[in-house]
């Protein structure tokens, strides 16, 4: 069995973070393990607090994953603190991680930037150049680049722009249009538009973990980049289709609803 990491926060309310990381590798066929960067008071109205978990203790996180058991592919979510980052880093160089997926969490779904900009310079200076796929939308692209990204054209220069910066791919996620959910894939060479229509529901909460997550998963399990990306947003779509009314506020996709239809349940 394939075997990917996440390296990410903890969403107590299971939508998002490690939680929707681990449950979209087992969705996968891949065997998740986690290194938690911090431990949040999360529901699907928002989040009530977050606690940082120590460098030295991520350290030793992922010292103990690489020191046995290793890792097909890696998924980098939320980190909030310039140290954490560079421990992250100084890991994965260490142990010469061959597939790694970067998710940007930088800004959230409010608008309110989640990381100091000394936090959001050492992702692009240290985080970036070390990813296979990286996968801002289009908020954390802007964040990255300073400027609005507005129109398809956009995008596609912003790609090109984050390509600089050191990825060996950059997918670019749309689900911030409102024309469609159009995500643009750039390898250095290709523009690729990865079309589809955008689910009317509120339910998205994790959207962005599962993607990555998705990606990984299948890098883990030998596809190329673009067969791996587009593998993932068919698998985002349906769990987006079929998301769950679960809280008061913004629930969660459902990481699980082929399997649970498949075995002929009710909630798939």
């Amino acid at each position: 069995m394939k075997i990917a990491l996440t390296i990410a926060g903890s969403d107590s309310g299971g939508g998002a973070g490690i939680q929707a990381d681990l449950k979209t590798f087992a969705a996968h066929g891949v065997f998740g393990m986690s290194v938690i960067t911090a431990i949040t008071a999360q529901n699907t109205l928002g989040v009530l607090a977050v606690q940082d978990i120590r460098p030295d203790i991520i350290a030793k996180q992922i010292e103990a994953i690489f020191e046995d058991m290793g890792a097909d592919a890696v998924k980098v979510g939320m980190v909030s603190q310039p140290e954490t980052i560079r421990t992250i880093a100084a890991g994965l160089r260490k142990y010469a991680v061959p597939l790694i997926v970067i998710d940007p969490v930088m800004v959230s779904k409010s608008g309110c930037h989640l990381l100091q900009p000394e936090a959001e310079a050492v992702l692009v200076t240290d985080l970036l150049p070390l990813a296979t796929v990286v996968t801002p939308n289009i908020p954390e692209a802007e964040a990255i680049l300073q400027r609005k990204i507005s129109t398809l054209e956009d995008m596609e220069q912003a790609a090109r722009d984050i390509f600089l910066l050191g990825p060996q791919n950059v997918l670019l996620k749309g689900g911030h249009r409102t024309e469609d959910a159009t995500d643009i894939l750039f390898d250095g060479q290709r523009i690729i538009r990865l079309e589809s229509p955008r689910v009317p529901t509120n339910n998205t909460h994790g959207t962005g973990c599962t993607l990555s997550s998705a990606i990984a998963a299948n890098l883990a399990r030998g596809m190329v980049v673009e067969a791996a990306v587009v593998s993932a947003k068919k698998y985002i779509s349906i769990a987006i289709k079929n998301a769950l009314p679960i809280g008061k506020g913004v629930g969660p996709v459902h990481h699980f609803y082929e399997l649970y239809q498949k075995a002929g349940l009710s909630d798939g």
